[in-house]
């Protein structure tokens, strides 16, 4: 027969309080107040959005330019018009190195093409007619050719890799030869 191990109170109150603490840890639902907002369905919980995205930025949307536009400045805005890249009627800028003559964006931009071809140091990357542009390497500048559509014919001017009118003497050089050969205003 087995004799019963007298267990004493402090141990049996320590044994209690370590087994509640225990349950209390443990995430038991009977020792939390509960969380409500956890407990809710996805669809009945509020909407929480972060500080920084409850209203776009605006700071520099309504900063107003220092100094005062120009004509030049307008002017060289002009290239970069959607209308231009696109092939409709646009009005070439002064500021830029380019030249208007007489035929459709097409034809004139296989006469560049031609023109091109003869011209001695000229380096056709790519073409795209298309986008009616050469892609040249002229005396170690790289640049592009484009032929757009103008009101009198079609405009064939030099453009930067970023589409800005080309700067430079390798572009002017190559665009008063193309109008030698061409001809053009």
């Amino acid at each position: 027969m087995s004799v019963p191990v007298p267990v004493s109170l402090p141990r049996a109150a320590v044994a209690g309080l370590l087994v509640v603490g225990l349950l209390g840890a443990s995430g038991c639902s009977w020792f939390r107040k509960g969380d409500k907002l956890y407990a809710q369905s996805a669809e009945s919980r509020p909407l929480e959005v972060p500080p920084d995205l409850d209203l776009p930025r605006s700071d520099g949307a309504m900063g107003v330019p220092s100094g005062s536009v120009t004509a030049s400045g307008q002017a060289s805005a002009a290239p970069m018009a959607p209308a231009a890249a696109a092939g409709t009627a646009a009005t070439p800028a002064s500021s830029t190195i380019g030249f208007t003559t007489p035929g459709s964006r097409d034809e004139v931009f296989n006469k560049v093409g031609d023109a091109l071809a003869k011209v001695g140091g000229v380096n056709v990357a790519s073409r795209a007619q298309l986008l009616g542009a050469f892609d040249v390497n002229y005396e170690g500048s790289n640049f592009l050719v484009r032929v757009s559509a103008a009101d009198a014919g079609a405009y064939v001017s030099a453009v930067d890799p970023r589409g800005l009118p080309a700067t430079g003497e390798p572009p002017a050089k190559l665009i008063a030869a193309l109008k030698a050969a061409i001809g053009g205003n």
